[in-house]
This record gives C-alpha cells, sequence and structure tokens, in this order.
C-alpha cells in the first residue's frame, strides 16, 4: 500500500529544515527572497510563504520586516522560578542576554486600578523591561509600582535590587499563569508568530498592610520557556526553620 506523498508546503519546509540541521543553513544567515525560493521549488508565493510559516511556528527561522528570513539561533530556554525567572547559562561569552529597561510615569487606568488596587488616575510608575540574545528576543515585561516606591536609578540589572530596597517587607506574592495567543504588538517585539503561544504570568505583591506594592505583566515566547513551582510540605518546612 502506497502512501500520498506529502504537500508541497511540508515537503518544502522538510527540505529547508534539513539544510539548518545539517548546516548548509546556518544561524543568522538570511534565505533567499521569497521569490527566489517559491521559483526554486516552482511553487506559488502563497504556497511557499506557507511553508515558511511552518518553519516560524517551530523557530527556525524567522521574519524581520524589510529585511527577509533568517535562521534563528538555537533557543536558549528560559525558566520561570516563582518569583523570578532566568535563562540557562551561556555556553559562551558572547551569548549573554542584553536587557534594556525603560520607565514611564503615568495614572492609573483600566485593568491597573484593579491589578494595583488604587483609584483611578493614581500616580504609578511602568518599568518595561526588555531581554534579547543579539537580535533574538528573550522576553517582555511590564512592572507597575506606586510612584511613591519606585526607584530612580534602574541602570541594566539594578531594577529588581532597587524595587525591593524601597518598599516594605512583603506578606503575599500571588501568581497567575496561563498560555495564550500574544497581541500584536507582542508578536512584532517578541518576532514571533501572532498564532505562537506565549507563556503569560501575572505576579502581584502585597505588603504587611495588604497594599500592593508591585504588579508585573510578564510575556515569554512558549517555545523557549518553562515554568517550575515547588510545593514544600509543612514537615519539610518545620524542619528547615529548626
Amino acid at each position: 500500500m502506497t502512501h500520498p506523498s506529502p504537500s508541497r508546503r511540508h515537503a518544502i519546509a522538510e527540505d529547508l529544515r534539513n539544510q539548518i540541521s545539517t548546516g548548509r543553513l546556518k544561524a543568522d544567515e538570511r534565505l533567499p527572497s521569497e521569490a527566489q525560493l517559491a521559483a526554486r521549488y516552482t511553487v506559488s508565493t502563497p504556497t511557499l510563504r506557507s511553508a515558511l510559516a511552518l518553519l516560524q511556528s517551530e523557530g527556525l527561522i524567522e521574519k524581520v520586516h524589510g529585511s527577509g528570513n533568517f535562521v534563528r539561533h538555537p533557543f536558549r530556554r528560559i525558566t520561570y522560578v516563582g518569583g523570578g525567572y532566568a535563562p540557562s547559562a551561556p555556553t559562551q561569552p558572547e551569548e549573554a542576554l542584553h536587557a534594556t529597561v525603560r520607565a514611564t510615569n503615568l495614572r492609573a487606568h483600566g485593568h491597573l486600578t484593579a491589578l494595583l488596587k488604587v483609584s483611578p488616575r493614581s500616580p504609578l510608575t511602568e518599568f518595561l523591561c526588555f531581554t534579547q540574545e543579539g537580535r533574538t528576543p528573550h522576553s517582555l515585561a511590564r512592572i507597575y509600582v506606586p510612584r511613591d516606591l519606585a526607584p530612580s536609578d534602574i541602570h541594566r540589572g539594578l531594577l529588581a535590587a532597587r524595587l525591593a530596597e524601597r518598599r516594605p517587607p512583603l506578606a503575599a506574592v500571588r501568581e497567575k499563569v496561563g498560555t495564550r495567543l500574544p497581541t500584536p504588538d507582542e508578536a512584532t517585539t517578541l518576532r514571533i508568530s501572532v498564532t505562537s503561544a506565549v507563556l503569560s504570568i501575572t505576579r502581584v505583591a502585597t505588603d504587611t498592610t495588604g497594599r500592593v506594592v508591585e504588579a508585573t505583566l510578564l510575556v515569554l515566547p512558549g517555545d523557549r520557556a518553562d515554568a517550575v513551582f515547588t510545593t514544600h510540605h509543612t514537615t519539610e518546612a518545620r524542619r528547615a526553620e529548626a
């Protein structure tokens, strides 16, 4: 019994996938134009783009607006470990992640009033944090704090430490984790398809008075992120305190 041959888009995707896995197409290398690839495989442009979309969804290539399609570096996994996240250790110095932080003062509105339990137009500061490895984005986070708790020094990796210095001791941290499709802006920023799932984490920290002192909205591409949560049994917790 013979099986039907795979569709043209799957055949094209498989051929390009093999070229990437064998090193014929290397990381950061730009693929021929879509017109050239369509002519090479004797297919229509829509069929060719459908094949490329398969590789994009697998994280093997990325489409950079105005520049073309590029082979991606193998993804570095990000592990979210309840209250923070960290990439796997780099294998070479040049693979270090780079973080950029931008602060904006704003007034509470819409969902922010409920998230931080504040009145409309209460003064807040938003920290937009973006990490990437070379040209490859890794995470996007929006951190909201009451303006009186916002640090002025946000240089590179100092933000978390500065936030901790400014706020009272925490009484509780509530985290909600889910998966969803990215918004168009998130897909553009993270250079992923709008059909690729993201890990969405909402983290709300409160102090001993019940005041929300920090709310974080974190978005991680689903093809390079894991979430790990550890529960300590009561007997273990008591033994640790002893």
